[in-house]
């Protein structure tokens, strides 16, 4: 069995943690921060996804992160929360160019979303991490993550594992 690993950041991580973690074929998901090259060699908050692709495609993957997150807009903490999906392997960027242009007319406006090489991952604390699993109850989950696992229970309810 061959297991594919990609990087999503654009959100805080303890959400688009909990949006993976929700996913059927998801083998894995590691919450922290990456850094890609060049000018955004800095952390920014993401996480690193093991995926089955015999389970759940590339490209439901990708449009699930782009609708869970503020893909269209600049915001003040975008270095923080940089918009991204981050490749592993050079052969994937133009096949994640392919998926979001195809994509983006699926917005309003256009998507910032930046792909990016994968170059070093520093994980969360330990207390952090399946943070909504761990905390569901807390505020920051009710008005934060439980808007985006509503959003997979109507949109994508046959990709998910049906426990959100």
């Amino acid at each position: 069995m061959s297991y594919v690993k990609i990087g999503f950041g654009g959100g805080c991580h303890w959400c688009t943690e909990a949006v993976f973690q929700s996913l059927r074929g998801i083998i894995t998901v590691e919450q922290g921060y990456i850094a890609s090259t060049d000018k955004n060699n800095y952390f920014s908050e993401a996480v690193v996804v093991t995926y089955d692709p015999q389970i759940i495609k590339l490209h439901d993957l990708i449009e699930i992160h782009l609708h869970t997150h503020k893909s269209t807009s600049n915001h003040s903490f975008r270095k923080k929360y940089r918009s991204a999906i981050y490749y592993f392997n050079d052969l994937e960027k133009e096949i994640l160019a392919a998926i979001i242009s195809k994509l983006n007319p699926d917005f309003d406006n256009k998507l910032i979303t930046q792909i990016l090489k994968f170059q070093s991952f520093q994980a969360s604390r330990e207390e952090l991490l399946n943070y909504y699993t761990n905390n569901p109850e807390k505020p920051f989950c009710k008005r934060y993550i439980h808007p985006k696992l509503q959003l997979l229970r109507e949109k994508y309810a046959q990709k998910t594992k049906g426990l959100i």
